[in-house]
């Protein structure tokens, strides 16, 4: 992994700086809702641990953690629109508040499919939250309840966005040269 094979397109402190304002519109909204159980975030996985773990940090009332794993691209750069949870979650959601966390929302197919499941459980409400959204890719009408960055129809990776399990340490988010995925 080099990092001249990335292009920055939002700086860590970006990144970092939009996570705080996420965090304090999220524990407003849950504030003046008055629940009377921990919030459930849900991550994700894989690439919306570094997001989650720094959001989380930000929701200034009781959270519970969970996550799930979905897939829908497996190692391709394109979706196969097959979505599959080989990670589902490990505590009871229902009457609960549910906070989806999403590293970013593409076509959209895995979300809706996710928000549709959680919501068959009787979750009390399902929420979304994306550090990223790419509105251009959407094949699905969803989005996201709280969006950190709409970004351009480009490749992107870092801050757990990966190609190929590669660049997810990244502190930043960049677009990979397309030289580096293209066969």
């Amino acid at each position: 992994m080099k990092k001249h094979h990335v292009d920055i397109l939002i700086s860590e402190q970006d990144v970092r700086s939009r996570i705080a304002e996420l965090g304090q519109e999220i524990t407003n909204f849950y504030q003046h809702k008055n629940i009377h159980t921990p919030l459930v975030v849900v991550g994700l996985l894989r690439g919306s641990f570094m997001f989650m773990a720094d959001l989380v940090r930000e929701i200034h009332l009781p959270v519970e953690i969970d996550f799930m794993t979905t897939s829908s691209y497996g190692n391709a750069m394109n979706s196969n629109h097959d979505v599959r949870i080989s990670k589902d979650l490990d505590g009871d959601i229902k009457g609960k508040h549910v906070l989806i966390v999403e590293d970013i929302i593409d076509t959209g197919r895995t979300l809706k499919h996710v928000v549709e499941l959680l919501k068959h459980r009787q979750a009390a409400s399902v929420k979304v939250v994306t550090l990223l959204d790419k509105p251009e890719r959407r094949e699905e009408a969803i989005e996201a309840d709280y969006v950190g960055v709409q970004v351009p129809n480009k490749f992107v990776v870092g801050y757990g966005l990966d190609f190929k399990q590669f660049y997810r340490n990244l502190p930043c988010i960049g677009v990979l040269k397309p030289e580096f995925y293209e066969d």
